[in-house]
């Protein structure tokens, strides 16, 4: 799957936890009539493929779609998505 658009917002690099994670968001902006602001989330080395993007690019980014389940200490089942970057 991809994103297309122009860049609206490109983050820094963050480290999450003490196992050293990194993430890195950009939003893309889809040109569409009803135009969607897409958070993007690109982990580890991949968060590097984001150094030349600058905000007003138009840009095609290939994505994943990720879910997770987690229970939560309630024992209650909830739910995630994200959409991850890859190039």
């Amino acid at each position: 799957m991809e994103v297309t658009g122009r860049v609206k917002m490109v983050d820094q690099t963050k480290e999450v936890g003490s196992s050293g994670f990194k993430k890195r968001d950009i939003v893309v902006t889809t040109d569409e009539q009803y135009p969607q602001h897409i958070l993007v989330q690109f982990v580890q080395d991949k968060c590097d493929l984001l150094n030349n993007f600058q905000v007003g690019d138009n840009v095609k980014v290939d994505i994943n779609l990720r879910g997770r389940e987690w229970t939560n200490p309630q024992g209650e089942t909830v739910y995630f998505n994200t959409i991850q970057g890859w190039r």
